[in-house]
């Protein structure tokens, strides 16, 4: 089973539901970690529409810059409690949620101001991508075979050892202008770290479909819903960059 459910999310990988075996009691189910995924959304929403307004009304991106520290610190710290803890998962992954709208509501704010409507059209952009992904893979048009799992999580792993990379170099003053900046490069290079981001939207569904059809834990539609969280947040992201891009050249 561990094969059928692999995938390149850190939180939803292979040993995920290992040793976690059926559940005795109520079992996970698809529409029950969709369900609590759409919970961890309005989470998410909730903390970012604050963090928004309050850069809104100050227009300095300093009153943010606490709440962007402990939305990130800490949502990492419990993004590993989730993944250590799987049982947690029903308190961890709202807190986890709580912490990562911190973040996404300032940088949203800081790239509004810079390119007004860019936050609207990321925020359609991954939502789009997202249910046209959910169709596609239900439809069965995106076979997830294993070579198709094995090349998304082996570009995941690279992009994941060069943004490591690109940060441990950068405290000796070696940045990729070229890759960051907004020319062919740059922007080829976003794409198509957005494109492995959208695919990894394939492996979580196949991964909870598979976890919900073995019976698993009641509380794993917690940690599915947070595992998907984690990609939907990195693709977000990512396409805001994107886009940011783009509109530079403009």
């Amino acid at each position: 089973m561990a094969d059928l459910m692999r995938t390149s999310n850190p939180a939803l990988n292979p040993k995920a539901f290992e040793g976690e075996g059926a559940s005795i009691g109520e079992a996970m189910t698809v529409r029950g970690t969709v369900n609590k995924t759409g919970f961890l959304l309005l989470c998410v929403v909730a903390t970012a529409a604050w963090t928004w307004k309050v850069f809104m009304d100050s227009g300095n991106p300093q009153t943010v810059v606490p709440m962007l520290l402990v939305g990130g610190i800490g949502g990492f710290i419990f993004a590993l409690i989730t993944m250590f803890k799987k049982t947690w998962a029903p308190v961890t992954a709202p807190i986890y949620a709580l912490l990562e709208g911190l973040v996404l509501g300032g940088i949203s704010a800081m790239f509004e101001v810079r390119y007004h409507g860019i936050a609207i059209q990321a925020v359609s952009l991954t939502f789009g991508t997202m249910f046209a992904l959910l169709l596609a893979y239900r439809s069965g048009l995106i076979p997830v075979t294993q070579n198709f799992k094995l090349g998304i999580i082996a570009a995941t792993g690279g992009i994941a050892i060069f943004y490591l990379a690109q940060i441990v170099l950068g405290f000796f003053g070696i940045h990729f202008t070229t890759i960051n900046g907004s020319g062919p490069i740059g922007i080829a290079f976003s794409v198509f770290v957005v494109i492995v981001a959208a695919l990894n939207l394939v492996l979580d569904f196949d991964f909870i479909e598979s976890a919900a059809a073995a019976g698993a834990p009641k509380y794993m539609e917690w940690y599915g819903a947070f595992g998907l969280m984690v990609t939907l947040i990195w693709l977000y992201l990512e396409i805001l960059r994107l886009l940011s891009k783009l509109r530079s050249r403009d």
